[in-house]
């Protein structure tokens, strides 16, 4: 692809996004992190993981998200009773035909939410793992592929919750990124208060308003745009660095793996494409650093009990690692 055709796809690219950007905008407040978050996300070719209190958009933002990208979408609303088969189907023996057949379960859809994972039970939450790292699904010893693309959005509630269980480390590392939501700032949430009171808030009207800006074949067009970014040696040796000191850090139990080493590839790589960029610089991987690295390090017992946090281990490594 020549410089100029190049230049003309990350014009595109960008074109997507503020239009994206802009419709979410006219419902959703003070969330521009995690839209485009999940913007990376798809360009990314990555699942991602949002954790928060209920009453922050989160589930809100998801369903605007699959709508924009004018794909298929189905939602699994967990709960502390479902089983595998509710999530990737079952074969169901038809009285008429005498035969077994296939009924697939949501899994079988562009875009999935997966709305409060962790009030499923770790038994349910290895359902997943297949499904997000292989793109496939195995019903009763047959094994079929998902569609493509395929894009996972799930939702979880803090810990300390009633009804919840932590998501097994098999099950974090599969999510490419992840985000913290919290609360409005006093600004924004008088912003919603506003826009209660002028009826901008009816969620109906507001999603059967949303045109979708992309397709299937979009998708699979910009993430293939997002694979051309060029990153660098040096560049490459910054992301091996950061990745390592996670596992070298004395207050870590357990640093990040290999599978966060590529996400931060491809997390800078759609960074500096929504930036209009042909290339990756240190500051995009930098940026994508706590999206990638906060759900894959645990702490020492002790660590937890001092009050240290992911956040500063991130921090800490952050400043440490030597910027090319």
């Amino acid at each position: 692809m020549t410089d100029a055709n190049m230049t003309k796809e990350l014009s595109l690219l960008t074109n997507i996004y503020n239009a994206t950007h802009g419709m979410l905008n006219q419902y959703i407040v003070g969330n521009d992190e995690l839209i485009e978050l999940l913007v990376i996300g798809v360009l990314s070719g990555g699942h991602v993981l949002i954790e928060g209190v209920p009453g922050t958009a989160k589930t809100t933002i998801a369903k605007a998200m699959a709508r924009i990208t004018g794909c298929e979408f189905r939602r699994v609303q967990c709960a502390v009773d479902t089983q595998p088969a509710d999530i990737i189907g079952v074969r169901v023996y038809d009285q008429e035909t005498k035969e077994f057949q296939l009924r697939r379960g949501p899994v079988f859809a562009n875009i999935l939410l997966i709305d409060e994972i962790n009030r499923l039970n770790p038994k349910t939450q290895s359902a997943f793992i297949e499904v997000m790292s292989e793109r496939q699904a195995t019903i009763d010893g047959i094994t079929l592929d998902l569609y493509s693309p395929f894009f996972v959005i799930a939702t979880q509630n803090p810990f300390e919750f009633e009804g919840t269980f932590p998501l097994i480390e098999a099950q974090k590392d599969r999510f490419m990124f992840s985000y913290n939501s919290h609360h409005l700032s006093g600004d924004d949430e008088l912003e919603v208060v506003r826009r209660e009171h002028t009826g901008a808030l009816k969620w109906q009207p507001f999603f059967e308003r949303l045109t979708p800006v992309m397709n299937r074949n979009t998708i699979e067009h910009i993430v293939e745009v997002t694979n051309k970014i060029r990153v660098e040696e040096p560049v490459l040796q910054y992301i091996r660095d950061l990745v390592v000191a996670t596992r070298m850090h004395g207050d870590v139990r357990l640093g990040a793996s290999s599978r966060a080493s590529i996400a931060l590839v491809r997390g800078g790589k759609a960074v500096a494409a929504l930036q209009n960029r042909e290339y990756v610089i240190p500051d995009d991987i930098k940026r994508m650093a706590p999206a990638v690295l906060q759900h894959r390090i645990m702490l020492e017992r002790e660590a937890e009990i001092g009050g240290i946090t992911t956040k500063q281990i991130i921090g800490e490594i952050l400043d440490a690692v030597e910027v090319p």
